[in-house]
């Protein structure tokens, strides 16, 4: 059994003025795409089994994080276009030096004004042990990457 010390869980909330459709919909059928958004912190997504757009995909991110180049080796567990939801388990990869398990969830919702997204991140890990901090600077990151991805879908309209 889990300390409770070692299992976290951190959320977010990003305004973005791009549809949830939109947005989620390069999550679940473009992620190879999403380096073009965002060279500086995403390198590439590369296809591992499956087909992108499917839950059970398995894909592997090349990234940027705190300077350093990093990968992450990730199963789409869900993929929710009605709640326009998807969420990645991590297989492999820098990541799991650190957590015994980590989740990514994106969730997509219409801004009450009508115009635009809230974009619901939720990173559920657990720590391998408690010298492990807690991953806000990862957290940044997601929020700076929605904030590009929003830049270069505006772009595309």
């Amino acid at each position: 059994m889990a300390s409770s010390d070692l299992i976290g869980k951190l959320e977010t909330d990003v305004e973005i003025d791009i549809s949830p459709e939109k947005f989620h919909h390069m999550w679940c059928h473009r992620p190879h795409h999403v380096h073009h958004t965002s060279s500086e912190k995403v390198q590439g997504c590369d296809l591992h089994e499956g087909e992108f757009g499917t839950p059970g995909v398995v894909i592997c991110w090349r990234y940027v994080h705190d300077g350093k180049a990093k990968t992450a080796k990730q199963v789409v567990e869900v993929m929710d276009h009605e709640k326009k939801s998807i969420t990645f388990k991590m297989l492999e990869g820098d990541l799991m030096e650190e957590y015994k398990s980590f989740v990514i969830t994106i969730q997509t919702s219409p801004n009450s004004d009508g115009k635009g997204s809230i974009v619901h991140w939720t990173l559920d890990y657990e720590k391998l042990h408690e010298g492990i901090g807690h991953p806000e600077s990862l957290l940044q990151f997601f929020i700076e990457l929605t904030a590009d991805m929003a830049a270069h879908l505006r772009k595309e309209t």
